[in-house]
């Protein structure tokens, strides 16, 4: 049955009308009927139709201005010229206003039909398509990549370079790092914004299933396909396709995904014709992909074509100046209260190497929200193992002098004078980022070309923080 399908037969011949809605109405459509332009569009204005069948010429008006007209109203509508006049080159313009197919009057009923379930299949791909370019087009939001230290500034000028072009980029960097929120700025920074975003783990579907994922299937393809799928690289036609863990992907697919890229041009499972879009890809892992390829786990012609350009995400433990920053972030986002990092957490944090990377540090804020008393987070909520009460926990800040820290003295010295300045056992980012930014200058025997190339920032970036801090 084919209940709350309406559609809209319009012709001058009554006779036809007749045989057309009786053999309709009885596979389960809504009928409506009219002879001429001007009742069609009167219907049109009061009702929302699946599709026409529209006479290419009406008493009152030609049938190929009356489908502009009507895709104009309603631009989903599904319209199929009818015609016992046919021509090769009013057939050609009938597609290019939008039909969705042209037949010959006196028409086969059930060419007809079949015509008429493709053109409300096509409708339906299309509606889902475009309710998921709204649900994507929402998430297309500005990225907000936190993190001031040289390192990230230079990857974030490259990759607003690299968004304006359409080379495939690959993202390497270990879990955690942040390579989809990188994937993402990729799209958004770029020109293609506007255009839908569609993000795949390799990693997360099953081998058997991969194929009808990414390319679609059609309509009895394989046992349980019971309607057609529209696949990932249609939903994300003119726009971008993230495929994370790539390294995951299967050899059968990655020739398939090759040929995708080499020629733009793909079948969906269980059907022989070729379709083209135009989609940009990015890849992402977090293994070596070169050591993949000598394994014989992943090719190599595919390993060249998605490395166009490639972007390393460094890990959290390379750019300590974004620690606390990154700490500052996540309580803002997530805080219901108002919470401070006590300066021993603070500390400990900075001491840390994060073998989890910033998902590792979010976590860890999170853990210390929902565990802490009062208004501080101490280290002890953080990590168990750490003691009770964070005020009693030193932790050296790990000030980058080729591996060194502080010595005893210094160290009780700097803490000594941390504690003054502090209310109650916490300190403010601020007041922590001043205390590490004159820890390491010391170190370096206030040598400001070494102790920012150590801070992870740039000389005249360090100027200004020791302008702000007097």
């Amino acid at each position: 049955m084919n209940s709350h399908q309406s559609i809209l037969i319009l012709d001058d011949e009554e006779d036809l009308r007749s045989i057309l809605a009786q053999r309709l109405g009885r596979r389960g459509y809504e009928i409506s009927e009219a002879g001429t332009a001007q009742e069609g569009m009167a219907l049109l204005q009061e009702n929302i139709f699946e599709a026409v069948l529209l006479d290419i010429r009406l008493p009152d008006g030609d049938g190929l201005q009356l489908l502009q007209e009507m895709k104009k109203r309603q631009p989903d509508l599904q319209v199929i010229m009818l015609t016992g006049h046919g021509t090769l080159e009013s057939a050609i313009e009938a597609m290019k206003a939008g039909a969705y197919d042209y037949l010959t009057k006196p028409c086969n009923l059930s060419e007809l039909e079949i015509t008429l379930q493709k053109a409300l299949e096509q409708r339906k791909l299309m509606l889902e398509n475009t309710g998921l370019r709204q649900v994507v087009h929402r998430q297309n939001a500005e990225p907000l990549i936190v993190g001031d230290s040289e390192i990230m500034q230079s990857l974030k000028e490259m990759t607003r370079k690299i968004a304006q072009t359409d080379t495939p980029v690959l993202i390497q960097g270990e879990s955690g790092t942040g390579k989809e929120l990188f994937a993402r700025a990729l799209h958004v920074w770029g020109p293609r914004r506007a255009q839908a975003y569609i993000p795949l783990n390799a990693g997360a579907v099953h081998e058997t299933l991969m194929e009808s994922e990414l390319f679609g299937h059609e309509k009895g393809a394989f046992t349980g396909a019971n309607a057609v799928k529209l696949g990932l690289v249609e939903m994300a036609d003119q726009g971008t396709l993230f495929l994370d863990e790539i390294g995951e992907m299967p050899l059968n697919l990655q020739v398939k995904l090759l040929r995708f890229m080499e020629t733009g041009e793909f079948r969906r499972v269980g059907d022989n014709r070729l379709r083209r879009v135009n989609v940009r890809i990015v890849t992402a892992t977090n293994r070596n992909l070169l050591e993949e390829v000598e394994a014989g786990r992943f090719r190599k012609d595919l390993y060249y074509r998605l490395s166009g350009m490639v972007l390393h995400i460094p890990p959290l433990r390379e750019r300590k100046g974004d620690i606390l920053q990154l700490a500052e972030h996540f309580l803002r986002v997530r805080l219901k209260g108002q919470l401070h990092l006590a300066l021993g957490t603070q500390e400990a944090l900075l001491a840390y190497d994060f073998p989890g990377n910033v998902r590792e540090l979010a976590h860890l804020i999170e853990r210390g929200m929902i565990l802490a008393e009062g208004d501080v987070i101490h280290p002890g909520d953080l990590w168990p193992d750490h003691g009770e009460g964070g005020g009693s926990v030193q932790a050296a800040i790990p000030v980058p002098d080729e591996g060194t820290v502080m010595d005893e003295k210094d160290l009780k010295t700097r803490n000594e004078e941390n504690q003054s300045e502090s209310l109650e056992g916490y300190a403010t980012l601020a007041e922590i980022e001043k205390n590490y930014i004159l820890a390491t200058l010391k170190k370096v025997d206030g040598n400001k070309v070494r102790a920012a190339r150590l801070l992870s920032i740039s000389v005249r970036n360090l100027y200004r923080k020791l302008e702000k801090y007097s």
